[in-house]
């Protein structure tokens, strides 16, 4: 019967049995059906050559037209002629389809390939006897296009889908059942994840199921959302994708977390005004002016308190508030621009005031037994770029308890530095003889896509300095490293004061 009947059996497997013989007796009706197309065709081509051809090509190809034919090209042709006669011609069909006000005169036998059409025609359904079906499309993403796609992939060997037409393919495959043409999709998704595409496809495999799609889309916004910078990407991410990505200590921050504030504060603007068009560098101060003057509508009430504010709540709620307000013209920003509630940022001062007080005054060295949620929600997030293989520090702005940590890349190494005797700073270093921190360190490489190429993870570890000590923490020598390279930094320096009665095991990482 060939590759179509096959997979038509192997569909069959997660069926219900059917009655006896009735698998054999579908496999004769398509035999016949396949047989008559193919007879059919070379009888067509037979008559329209002339006699003397006919009787050349019969001494030298006893087999008919066809028969010297290589084999795939036998059953490519097979193939086309199955669909022509049968699908688009409808030829001996017993079943019409109607749905999106199109019309398919189509064969039960093949449409059973379909979990959704064998559940019908197993007489649990009120359709099973009927002739005529019409179906009502539940889903928008199913256009008449897919649903004729997909109805005639029941009839031929192969389908190929552009990815401009896969969500659309997806949301019909995944209501007739077509596991083989779902899992198509998927691997289409996979290798064409972009900043065009990424958002669609999030949400499409969320409607349908795709797990392993979905945690491409999120790794993928997290490593892009902050890097890419298109104005594009941000229209299309919603409230809970933004809430879940921001919440996040995986996200690539290139910077400091200022600029995920500022980020979040483009994104809001382009939200509440859709139509907005401009240029990328304008952006940045028509949000700032737009929001400025709601704020002197509503006669200073903070932003996220306002009719139009209340919905971005649980977003901005996701900030590290306390590594914003630690850096002076940060903390001016927020004042100015009055989105938050001083609700909010009150108790964060408090925090930051007592733990800056115990870091000075107990001679506190750092975090010894830390939570993993401490790590994973209240760790400082930062970054940078290394565009090209040469040496290269960071130090980021903001008071750190005493901390002057620079992160140093030499030699394709990385090492972290302790500066005690650097003056430059401006703020208060600590002279204790140790101190410790939390760190996590992240090196990725994108590519033109923004699809990772290479990536290195330290996970979370402990790191014990003394005085102007350096460790190296990441060595690159003879790994095949990408550039431009990004390096995203999680740091916990003062681990939050926790009550006595703790429901969570504290995690110890080895040090360094």
């Amino acid at each position: 019967m060939g590759a179509l009947s096959s997979r038509m059996m192997w569909l069959r497997r997660d069926r219900a049995p059917e009655e006896p013989g009735a698998v054999r007796d579908e496999q004769e009706a398509v035999e016949e059906m396949e047989a008559a197309v193919v007879q059919g065709e070379e009888e067509s081509e037979e008559s329209q050559l002339s006699t003397s051809q006919v009787g050349r090509k019969r001494k030298t190809s006893p087999g008919g037209p066809l028969a010297k034919a290589p084999r795939q090209e036998r059953i490519k042709d097979k193939s086309r002629s199955i669909y022509q006669a049968l699908f688009l011609r409808g030829e001996g069909s017993d079943i019409q389809i109607r749905a999106l006000g199109e019309e398919w005169n189509l064969h039960r036998v093949y449409l059973c390939q379909s979990g959704y059409f064998a559940s019908m025609f197993s007489g649990a359904w009120r359709e099973t006897n009927m002739n005529t079906i019409e179906i009502q499309m539940p889903d928008e993403n199913i256009d008449r296009e897919a649903l004729h796609e997909v109805l005639g992939s029941l009839y031929r060997e192969s389908m190929i889908i552009p990815p401009c037409r896969v969500i659309a393919i997806l949301a019909t495959a995944s209501m007739l059942q077509l596991d083989e043409l779902i899992q198509q999709c998927r691997e289409i998704m996979k290798e064409t994840v972009s900043a065009q595409s990424v958002c669609s496809y999030y949400y499409s495999a969320e409607n349908y199921g795709l797990q392993d799609i979905r945690t491409i889309c999120r790794q993928w916004l997290l490593d892009n959302l902050m890097t890419q910078r298109s104005e594009e990407l941000l229209t299309e991410v919603s409230l809970d994708l933004m809430k879940e990505l921001i919440a996040s200590s995986d996200l690539l921050v290139l910077e400091v977390e200022m600029d995920i504030y500022t980020t979040l504060k483009k994104w809001m603007f382009l939200k509440l005004q859709p139509t907005w068009r401009g240029t990328r560098r304008a952006l940045l101060p028509d949000a700032n002016s737009w929001f400025a003057r709601l704020r002197g509508e509503s006669e200073g009430a903070p932003f996220l308190e306002t009719e139009q504010g209340r919905a971005f709540m649980p977003v901005f709620q996701q900030l590290r508030l306390a590594y914003i307000i630690c850096d002076l013209p940060s903390a001016h920003v927020i004042d100015q621009d009055a989105l938050i509630p001083a609700t909010w940022l009150t108790p964060v001062y408090k925090e930051q005031w007592l733990a800056l007080l115990r870091a000075e005054q107990t001679k506190e060295v750092g975090p010894v037994d830390v939570y993993m949620s401490d790590l994973q929600e209240n760790s400082m997030r930062c970054g940078g770029q290394l565009r090209r293989d040469e040496q290269c520090s960071w130090r980021w702005a903001g008071f750190n308890f005493g901390w002057d940590l620079v992160v140093c890349y030499t030699n394709r190494r990385i090492v972290f530095r302790r500066s005690a005797l650097n003056k430059s700073c401006g703020l208060g270093v600590s002279l204790l003889w140790q101190r410790k921190v939390a760190f996590r360190l992240r090196l990725v490489s994108l590519d033109r896509n923004g699809r990772a190429i290479f990536r290195r993870d330290t996970e979370y570890q402990m790191l014990s300095l003394r005085k102007d000590q350096e460790l190296e923490v990441v060595n690159l020598e003879n790994q095949d490293v990408v550039f431009p390279l990004f390096m995203a930094c999680n740091f916990l320096y003062i681990p939050r004061e926790r009550g006595t009665a703790q429901s969570e095991d504290p995690c110890k990482s080895p040090e360094s």
